[in-house]
């Protein structure tokens, strides 16, 4: 046994090298803030970190390490890759002192001051807080999010910086709580990161979610990158020297860089095309980033490089973007032109200032400290693109939603979405969501042009609501004060402004028409002499077979149900045997098979959620395989229990519906692994090539030499030369299909056979 005094000892050694780890921490996030170019506010930082150290003295993270190492991680995450200043630093070091310790709103205003104190309240308030009977914490904590995000945008951007820490030190969470908080992080926090600008902690989210999401895959890619990164460094070195040539003539400071496509991004590609690794060209692309002369000539700058570059090299004459002239909405800004080299490859090239690529880094912070002088005093203010953004996501949370999931897709409808350039008839820019609608256009400019939209003029032509917008389209809406919205329209749109209006509209409408049909019940119950109650109201639900009251009404307010004699018959209770139907008593019911599900509730209630669940050949009968992504062993899989059902559903990890239960019904998840080895289960190759005689045989040849495979159908056409073909068979796991659609690629002529679900 270990001596006490020994112990003791060994204890104070680790408690030491325990406090020079925090002072160490914090030293480094002090030097990173006297580094930049805020005011040295250091009392109130050192204040803010002995303050937290204090309040969290004696917690642990699940790592081990001492709690306070969080907050220091956090905050400097505010200050070196975001660039925040003293305020934000000390909210984030203070940002889990409210939630998880005693001290309150009122001691953080009193030693910090109301601006600091409202931060953290406003972190504090999404993280905690009573939640709705259908609504999903994650669902609610997004709601919560966006309404505090359009108070001050230092909330969010300290909570995009806390997930980001967590993220890095993910790997001592359970499997099932990484795939939940991976999950809810490519859902909502990359994207919210991406809208404000901050690519470079976008990208980070992205791929450390993709990490522990498909480990193989992301080891793979990695690798690959890895393998194939002297190629690239090879065309770098012959593809730059005559831009340097060119640009070394111009009064401008320049770098050039590269920019490798980052594993998420290629393996989403290559999910997305359906292709290999060695068939995505665009891995690398080349930065250009100079310091102009003088700021008025920024943009004149960039287009003086652009032409020097033309003259170097061709360009292609589809792949010219201006973000210059027309930034994204999250204040993105360069030149993309894409050139063909000497060896015949296409590189992108990205020509963008100091300022601009700042801002691709650092987003909304970067634009207030290019906007105002005053780093600090510039947070406070805005730029007028995330303004618009932020005005359009107050509109939607102020138009209250029945179900915040829906509120929570309604607002991810313009995260992700890329953009399009547009003109008003009179030949202003609007900058709009690419796959927008002319319905969509007359919304954003106001609700009553959308409302009462009948049609639109595109370029000086008659277009129906629903056409799709191009970039460069001009666009004039028609409208008349006869016309109404109708449900139809949901399907029309792609914005999220648009989508909420049209449901508030949707949501007056049948409100008045179940008035409507509650005055039209009242009046049919009085002439029959009932007495208007809830009871027989209820009756009347039953009879009819509504599920709810609203819904009755709406159907009665359409015209859509009529009372007859039988309604009185049932209320007066004549209504026991069903006339000659008592004698025929199925006619009156559906037949149904009973079903004993005690076995799978008992399967699923003894499932431990902290666990992996092993899916072998004896339980997955009790498993549902989902249809949207056909899962088969091998694939990177995972469980959701539905309570209500008490169903297991199995689901891809990167399966579209997955990643919503993630973000959405997280504690519900639960990590599976795969051992099966008798089941068969059903999947899909598609196959393309050179069409030819006999090419159908030499497929059917490759099936036969195959074995443990049954196929299911095989669908082939031919087109011109070409033909593709749909092969469904079954098999016992991934491994298989990657052996026949190796097989295959190997038959002349076959130029693509992948796996299609």
């Amino acid at each position: 046994m270990m001596n006490p005094q020994n112990e003791l000892e060994k204890q104070e050694e680790q408690e030491k090298q325990e406090e020079r780890m925090i002072y160490d921490a914090f030293r480094k996030l002090l030097d990173t803030y006297l580094a930049s170019n805020h005011r040295k506010k250091v009392d109130i930082i050192t204040r803010a970190f002995n303050f937290a150290k204090q309040a969290h003295k004696g917690v642990r993270r699940l790592s081990g390490e001492p709690y306070i190492m969080h907050p220091i991680a956090v905050a400097q995450i505010v200050c070196a890759e975001i660039g925040m200043g003293s305020t934000s630093i000390c909210a984030a070091l203070l940002h889990d002192v409210e939630e998880d310790t005693d001290y309150t709103y009122e001691d953080i205003r009193n030693l910090f001051g109301e601006k600091i104190a409202n931060i953290v309240e406003g972190l504090t308030k999404i993280s905690g807080g009573i939640f709705g009977d259908r609504a999903s914490l994650q669902a609610e904590t997004f709601k919560k999010l966006l309404l505090t995000m359009s108070d001050d945008i230092r909330v969010i951007l300290i909570k995009i910086s806390d997930r980001l820490h967590n993220m890095r030190t993910l790997n001592s969470m359970l499997p099932s709580k990484q795939y939940k908080i991976a999950g809810e992080t490519l859902y909502i926090y990359a994207p919210l990161a991406d809208r404000l600008g901050l690519n470079k902690i976008k990208t980070e989210l992205e791929d450390l979610s993709f990490k522990y999401e498909h480990p193989d895959d992301f080891k793979s890619i990695t690798e690959q990158l890895e393998s194939t990164q002297s190629e690239r460094d090879t065309i770098f070195r012959n593809f730059t020297p005559p831009i340097r040539k060119a640009l070394d003539k111009m009064p401008i400071d320049y770098q050039i860089v590269s920019r490798i496509k980052s594993p998420y991004s290629i393996w989403t590609k290559m999910q997305n095309k359906h292709i290999s690794f060695e068939e995505i060209f665009d891995i690398l692309a080349i930065r250009i980033i100079f310091t102009p002369q003088k700021d008025e000539e920024e943009i004149n700058d960039c287009f003086n490089i652009y032409v020097a570059l033309t003259q170097v090299y061709k360009s292609h004459p589809d792949r010219f973007r201006d973000w210059v002239n027309h930034p994204k909405a999250n204040g993105y800004q360069a030149l993309h032109v894409t050139l063909m080299s000497n060896e015949g490859e296409w590189i992108e090239v990205q020509i963008r200032s100091k300022r601009m690529d700042d801002i691709d880094e650092q987003g909304v912070a970067a634009h207030w400290k290019y906007k105002l002088k005053d780093p600090d005093t510039a947070q406070e203010e805005s730029e007028d693109k995330m303004d618009g953004w932020l005005h359009t996501i107050k509109e939607i949370l102020d138009d209250p939603q029945p179900d915040t999931l829906d509120l929570l897709d309604t607002i991810k409808l313009n995260l992700f979405a890329s953009e399009i350039i547009v003109f008003t008839p009179k030949g202003e820019i609007k900058s709009m969501p690419a796959n927008a609608t002319a319905l969509d256009f007359a919304f954003s400019i106001h609700s009553f042009l959308g409302t009462h939209c009948i049609g639109a003029k595109v370029n000086h032509k008659l277009v129906p609501l629903m056409h799709h917008l191009k970039s460069g389209d001009q666009i004039e809406i028609l409208t008349s004060r006869t016309q109404q919205v109708k449900h139809d329209w949901l399907k029309y749109v792609t914005t999220a402004k648009a989508k909420s209006k049209i449901q508030a509209c949707l949501r007056k409408m049948d409100r008045d028409i179940e008035r409507e049909g509650e005055n039209m019940l009242h009046d049919f119950l009085e002439s029959k002499d009932f007495e208007v109650n809830s009871d027989i109201i209820n009756k009347l639900l039953v009879f009819h077979h509504f599920n709810s009251k609203e819904d009755f009404l709406l159907a009665i307010g359409e015209k859509k149900l009529e009372f007859t004699d039988a309604d009185v018959d049932y209320l007066h209770g004549k209504h026991s045997g069903g006339g000659w139907r008592k004698y025929i008593p199925f006619i009156n019911s559906k037949k149904e098979t009973p079903t004993d599900d005690t076995d799978n509730i008992a399967f699923i209630q003894s499932i431990d959620r902290k666990k992996v669940l092993t899916l072998n050949d004896t339980n997955i009968d009790k498993c549902i395989i989902s249809d949207c992504c056909h899962p088969i062993p091998g694939d990177d899989a995972l469980a959701f229990i539905n309570s209500e059902e008490n169903k297991l559903y199995i689901h891809k990890r990167n399966c579209n519906k997955a990643l919503k239960l993630k973000s959405n019904f997280g504690n519900n998840i639960v990590a599976v692994a795969w051992d099966m080895h008798m089941d068969l289960f059903e999947t899909t190759i598609n196959i393309s090539g050179i069409d030819e005689n006999g090419m159908l045989l030499k497929i059917a040849e490759v099936l036969y030499e195959q074995e443990h495979v049954n196929v299911v159908s095989l669908n082939i056409a031919g087109n011109n030369g070409i033909f593709e073909a749909k092969l469904t068979i079954k098999v016992h796991n991934t491994e298989e299909v990657r052996n026949i659609c190796l097989s295959l690629k190997k038959i002349d002529k076959i130029l693509k056979a992948v796996r299609f679900d």
